[in-house]
Order: structure tokens, then C-alpha cells, then sequence
């Protein structure tokens, strides 16, 4: 099978669909490798390393996208639809919930587009190909929160860590799935004080057995966000729906009773985001202040770091490339998670979660 790697176009957007090491297992299986020039470059890897293990480096996009499969990072932006063609397969992140125009698109060109987000072993509500980079912008948003908390960041001023004689920051993160329980483990390391916020009364239970008494875990109700969320330092949104929009659990007013210069991160955002105030940014323009509080939103938080994120998400997507090159739509039939990533097929919006979303283009 011909497949094709083009470079990604989103702000800042460094990672890449296949690393050099994929693209050897993938030429060694007798399938054909089309990379754009310098698609690997942000992430550390040079044309140079791809034709060491037979991949084709292409100087244009459209020469990369004319394949059987294409294999990204993040979806197609508006440029990038011109590309899309019928009987194509399409594997990379898609978050279609949060993007009405991208849906039509997709549906509209006839290709079968797999999501990684909503690959999902059944039975398991287990998401192998998010994991990986939910650990990374779990991570992250401590990260970037502690940064955009310093006062010349627009900040506060908090040390999250805080020192001995003044009382360490205060981080409340909204979910606690892996975003929520990796931002978790980051704020705990840094000293911060952590609370956790989950509606799931078995997932506080298993928390606990990661953190014991080290973070605090809370059910969640509305009372106990609106106690929660003004006493914040640094707020984290960490509320995933598969393949659906994330609720918004924090109203505007709820932000205006937060202190000035208080962060807000939130890791939903591409999938329309749990903060009414929060709206998506990018790597160039990561945060806005509105209500006296620093808001971050850039939907492609593991792109800041191009070189860790793009071997992770490969360590997780290769085995799923190799099947859908060895045996096309087949692969979608014979293996149950990578048939639930099926997100648009033959002109039509097939993924349930996206059907309630979307209802008038289910039909």
C-alpha cells in the first residue's frame, strides 16, 4: 500500500504521523513510504533519516496526500480539505465533536476517517492511542500553569510549591481520568496542594490508591466545584466524553470569583472545552486574561514537545498502521477497537457518539 506522511500545518504543530523506525517496519512489510520534506524535522528527525530506511521524501503536500493512507498527527485544516479524496483512509486525531465543518468535510469527500481518540478496546474503556498523549498534556498543564502563574506571565505570582513560612499553591483539576491523574502526579511532585474532582466514586477509589492522603478527592457535584474552583491557584480541565463535547462544568460567573491572576488550563478544549470562558489558543498566542484570569487553551499541548510525543504516539499507532496497510478496510472488521475509531465512512457519519452530536448529518 502507498502511504503518505504529510507535514503537519497547525500552529507549532512539530510532531509527526510515522518516525523514521516506523517507516522501516512499514517499508520492510513491502508498503510504499511518501514523507514530505521536512515533516519530521521539528521532531528531530531529517529527510535524511527517512530515506536511510526507504521512504520516498515528496517536496509538496498534495504529492504526500495522494496516497491510499494517509497518517498524521492532528486533523486537516481548511487548506488541507482539498485533499481529501474518496476511498482514501485517514488515521490521525480528529475531535470531530468540536468541529461541525471538518464533519461535513470529511463526509462530504468519501474517505474513511479513524480517529485515534476514539479507538477503544471494548469492554475495557480503555483508549490506547489518547493514553499516550493525554500523559503528556496531563503533564503539561501543570507545566505551562506554573509558568503563566509567575507575575511575568500575567500570573499571580505563586510558587506552586510554595516554601516554608508561606503556603504552597493550590491546584484543582476537574476529572480524573489519565489527564487528570498524570496533572495530579506533576502538582503533587512540584509540592502543590491537590484536589481532584471526579464524578466516578470508583475511579476516587482507585486515585486513592495511587495518592493515599497526598491529594484530596472529591465527588463531584456543583456545590463542591463552585466551593473548589475560587480557592484555585491553578485549574485544570481534564473532562473527556468519548467522542462527544466535554460538559462545562464552570459558568463565567464561577471564573470572576476566582482570584486575579489565577490560571486556568484546560485540556478539553479540543473537544469544545468545560470552562464557558475558555476558547481555543495556540502555541503562538497561548493565553488570554479574561475575568482578571490567565486562560490557556491550546488544543495540541505534547506538540511543544515534538521529539518525546511523536515516539509515543508511535509506540501506540504503529501496530494499527501495519493492519490498515496489511489489510485496508479489512482491518476495520477484524479488529474491534480500530473498527471502533471509525469516524466517517462511505458519505456518512457512522461513530454513535458523533450521531447525537451531529443528529441531521446521522441520516
Amino acid at each position: 500500500m502507498e502511504i503518505g506522511v504529510p507535514k503537519e500545518t497547525k500552529d507549532q504543530e512539530f510532531r509527526v504521523g510515522l518516525t523514521p523506525s516506523s517507516v522501516r517496519v512499514l517499508c520492510e512489510a513491502g508498503h510504499t513510504l511518501f514523507v514530505e520534506t521536512n515533516a519530521g524535522e521539528g521532531a528531530g528527525f531529517s529527510d535524511a533519516d527517512y530515506e536511510q530506511f526507504g521512504a520516498k521524501i515528496v517536496s509538496k503536500a498534495a504529492d504526500a496526500w495522494k496516497r491510499e493512507l494517509i497518517v498524521k498527527v492532528k486533523e486537516p485544516l481548511k487548506p488541507e480539505y482539498q485533499f481529501l479524496q474518496k476511498g482514501q483512509l485517514l488515521f490521525t486525531y480528529l475531535h470531530l465533536a468540536a468541529d461541525r465543518a471538518l464533519t461535513e468535510h470529511l463526509i462530504d469527500s468519501g474517505v474513511s476517517a479513524i480517529a485515534y481518540e476514539t479507538v477503544e478496546f471494548p469492554d475495557k474503556n480503555i483508549l490506547p492511542l489518547l493514553t499516550p498523549m493525554s500523559i503528556i498534556a496531563g503533564r503539561l498543564s501543570v507545566q505551562f500553569g506554573a509558568r503563566f502563574l509567575e507575575r511575568q506571565q500575567g500570573g499571580r505570582g505563586v510558587l506552586l510549591g510554595g516554601v516554608p513560612g508561606v503556603r504552597p499553591g493550590r491546584v484543582v483539576i476537574l476529572g480524573g481520568g489519565v489527564v487528570g491523574t498524570e496533572a495530579a502526579r506533576m502538582a503533587m511532585g512540584m509540592g502543590a496542594r491537590v484536589q481532584i474532582i471526579d464524578i466516578s466514586v470508583e475511579r476516587l477509589s482507585y486515585l486513592e490508591t495511587l495518592f493515599g492522603s497526598r491529594v484530596e478527592l472529591l465527588y463531584s457535584t456543583s456545590a463542591q466545584i463552585e466551593a473548589a474552583v475560587p480557592e484555585a491557584d491553578l485549574l485544570i480541565g481534564a473532562v473527556l466524553v468519548l467522542g462527544r463535547r466535554a460538559p462545562v462544568l464552570v459558568n463565567r460567573e464561577l471564573v470572576k470569583q476566582m482570584c486575579p491572576g489565577s490560571v486556568i488550563v484546560d485540556v478539553a478544549v479540543d473537544q469544545g472545552g468545560c470552562i464557558e470562558t475558555l476558547h481555543p489558543t495556540s502555541h503562538t498566542n497561548p493565553i488570554y486574561v479574561e475575568e482578571g484570569v490567565v486562560h490557556y487553551g491550546v488544543p495540541n499541548m505534547p506538540g511543544a514537545v515534538p521529539w518525546t510525543a511523536t515516539q509515543a504516539l508511535n509506540n501506540s499507532t504503529l501496530p494499527y498502521v501495519l493492519k490498515l496497510a496489511n489489510q485496508g478496510l479489512g482491518a476495520l472488521k477484524r479488529d474491534p477497537a480500530l473498527g471502533r475509531g471509525v469516524n466517517v465512512q462511505n458519505h456518512r457519519l457512522v461513530h454513535p457518539a458523533l450521531q447525537e452530536v451531529f443528529p441531521d448529518l446521522a441520516s
